[in-house]
């Protein structure tokens, strides 16, 4: 059984955030707003946890396509190559926002993840996302909660995400109701850009 939380974006309240940061750290899952659509997301750090997500989306953990939630982008050079100027300016326009932008990755990556050339990185602005990431003191590695039903495509309901994800996650956070657009994914590996996916996000950004 899922614990159900409720936090309000405007002013997260800090004794919940604590709950939900205490259960990631003891290697929960945990499903919590974005700035798009609900995600699925654990410790960064904890394998277990890792192991656990990648078996609910039935990926091998060395191939899955995580995103990594980070509260800012100063946790960029622990992840990522280091990028160029504009790259940069891109990632500073855009973010927080509603984009996943893939990266080159660093040798620094958690050990699943070693052999991938590179990294999705994202910063919600979503103040639910960001304090619990922030509180955490590193990233989530997170994945959208996609719905099998074709039309809905993405479930917005926290009580309806809780009836379905019961039983396989420790938290549900209801954050209000979620969006049904997922983020803008711009490959920014190579040059020029690659628009992998049009989401939510602008391309004015690039």
């Amino acid at each position: 059984m899922a614990d159900f939380i409720r936090i309000y974006e405007e002013n997260p309240n800090p004794r919940e955030i604590d709950k939900v940061v205490d259960i990631l750290k003891r290697g929960g899952l945990i499903i919590y707003p974005t700035d798009t659509v609900y995600g699925l997301g654990c410790d960064i750090s904890n394998i277990k946890a890792l192991e656990r997500v990648a078996r609910i989306k039935q990926v091998k953990l060395e191939k899955a396509n995580f995103s990594f939630i980070c509260h800012d982008l100063s946790h960029l050079s622990d992840y990522v190559k280091q990028i160029d100027t504009s790259t940069f300016k891109v990632l500073k326009r855009a973010l927080p926002g509603p984009y996943t932008f893939i990266l080159p990755g660093s040798k620094n990556l958690p050990h699943p993840f070693k052999k991938k050339k590179t990294v999705g990185i994202r910063v919600p602005n979503n103040k639910i996302a960001l304090e619990i990431v922030k509180k955490l003191g590193h990233p989530i590695i997170s994945t959208s909660i996609r719905d099998e039903d074709e039309v809905i495509e993405y479930t917005t309901d926290p009580e309806l995400i809780l009836e379905k994800w019961d039983n396989l996650v420790d938290v549900v956070i209801d954050g209000g109701y979620g969006d049904n657009h997922p983020s803008t994914v711009i490959d920014m590996s190579e040059t020029p850009a690659i628009i992998v996916r049009e989401g939510k996000g602008s391309l004015d950004v690039l």
